[in-house]
């Protein structure tokens, strides 16, 4: 039977992740024990700061919960807003930089699921 699976924001460990974000892994399927394909991870990032460029083996999805970014795929960029949600492509040379006067922070979704070795900085 499966069985409910909650877990608070500051119940998740807070890292800073090879591209300098500060993230907290909310679900991912090694660290819970779930049986899905993908992990969700809260990120922030002060103002001023920018991830490093980076790509990822899988996909991952962007949501802005606060604050002002400007998101880098590859030669395009975008800024993007609270309420905003951008896709990565697989392999997408990748990074954001907080361009508000206030943290950003934002849910990113990655599938399959985020792991260190699928992580490569250029």
């Amino acid at each position: 039977m499966l069985k409910m699976f909650i877990k608070k924001h500051d119940e998740a460990f807070e890292f800073e992740a090879g591209d300098l974000t500060i993230l907290r892994e909310l679900v991912h399927p090694v660290n819970d024990g779930l049986a899905i394909g993908y992990s969700l991870a809260h990120a922030r990032l002060a103002v001023g700061a920018a991830s490093l460029p980076h790509s990822l083996k899988g996909s991952e999805l962007y949501y802005i919960l606060q604050g002002k970014g400007q998101l880098f795929i590859n030669s395009e960029n975008r800024e993007l807003i609270k309420g905003d949600s951008a896709l990565v492509p697989p392999m997408a040379i990748q990074y954001i930089e907080n361009i508000g006067e206030e943290e950003l922070l934002f849910l990113c979704i990655v599938e399959p699921f985020w792991r260190l070795e699928d992580e490569e900085l250029p």
